[in-house]
């Protein structure tokens, strides 16, 4: 019998695809990530993956009878997603601390605890899906069943090691049949909510933690037009992001946007919504998934997890790629990850610089 650690945030997902994996015949046993502590986040308990949320997580352990354990990440968590989180808001990007989390949480810190243990598979709640394509030797990762839970944004990071040994129990689900299940075995969070913050900023005041994380008050700046023309001041280039339109602070008598940021002068350049629009933009730390081959390819590219697909055309060169979209998109911001995909096949992605 194959042995699967499945990852469990005390969410719906991760507790049916506990239910999914043991009618499937695998022994599985549970594992919860503690990330962060109350010291480092305040408000703990509204976020994912806190303490209540690692309760919720046992208690539907013992309710298949299946073992649960706990793995202490904090401080790997703290290096590597909450920090660089912090240093590129400082630095004038936006980053995508969910992908960073996968990255080095999910898929690799548990993935090599799990081999470890002798287990042979890890496991997560992810709408999403895996598999081997015999003709390339390439493992694919693809998208789920239901196209408005999809999460292979977030996921593109995977390496084909980390795929070879994943599993995603919910790939041809979907939220009604998920909830239903739950229901049917009386699981204490059927009803329980999705998670919509980052776990570690659960109020979304991106600014107020970074200023008690780092422990240092930012540099107020100015706004500018996009001919350079100063407009007004602002309190720091972390409390705006690319494409922002409310919450400015300022009136101009049109709707304005967030247009570009410099961290180094504190500007914030406002403009049109059509001053948004790129068609084209450069990627470092490009990672191939399904296509391992440098090249030109026609692909749909996705700019940020909300986003819609565009079409383009790809250069892709090591880990680096070139896009080029037809027609432009809008509001492709530095820091963020742009995905590139094939048709229902993640190809690779990178992040937009």
């Amino acid at each position: 019998m194959k042995r699967v650690l499945l990852g469990m945030s005390g969410g719906v997902d991760s507790s049916v695809a506990a239910i999914l994996l043991l009618e499937q015949g695998y022994e599985v046993c549970g594992c919860s990530l503690k990330l962060y502590g109350n010291d480092t986040v305040g408000d703990a308990e509204s976020s994912c993956c806190s303490l209540s949320d690692i309760s919720d997580a046992a208690s539907v352990c013992r309710r298949l009878g299946i073992d649960h354990i706990v793995l202490n990440f904090s401080d790997v968590f703290d290096k590597y997603v909450i920090s660089p989180f912090v240093q590129s808001y400082l630095s004038g990007s936006t980053p995508n601390p969910c992908i960073e989390c996968n990255r080095y949480m999910k898929f690799d810190l548990m993935l090599e605890r799990a081999l470890l243990l002798g287990f042979d598979y890890i496991a997560t709640g992810h709408y999403a899906d895996v598999g081997l394509n015999s003709a390339t030797g390439r493992y694919e990762l693809r998208r789920s069943a239901d196209p408005s839970k999809d999460q292979t944004y977030v996921l593109y990071c995977l390496t084909q090691h980390q795929l070879a040994h994943t599993l995603f129990p919910l790939a041809s689900s979907n939220k009604p049949q998920i909830r239903r299940i739950a229901e049917e075995h009386g699981l204490v969070n059927s009803s329980k909510p999705d998670s919509q913050d980052i776990c570690f900023v659960p109020d979304r005041d991106y600014a107020s933690f970074i200023r008690r994380y780092s422990g240092t008050e930012e540099k107020p700046g100015v706004f500018t037009d996009t001919d350079g023309n100063v407009l007004a001041s602002h309190d720091g280039v972390s409390h705006f992001t690319v494409g922002q339109r409310r919450g400015l602070g300022i009136a101009l008598g049109k709707p304005a946007f967030v247009i570009s940021k410099d961290s180094s002068t504190g500007t914030v350049v406002l403009g049109d919504e059509q001053d948004l629009y790129k068609s084209e933009i450069d990627l470092i730390s490009y990672n191939k998934v399904s296509i391992g081959e440098d090249g030109e390819y026609r692909l749909t590219a996705k700019v940020r997890y909300s986003n819609g697909e565009a079409p383009c055309t790809a250069v892709i060169s090591g880990d680096t790629a070139h896009i080029i979209f037809d027609p432009p998109v809008k509001a492709a911001a530095p820091g963020q990850a742009c995905v590139l995909y094939d048709g229902d096949r993640v190809a690779g992605g990178g992040v937009i610089v």
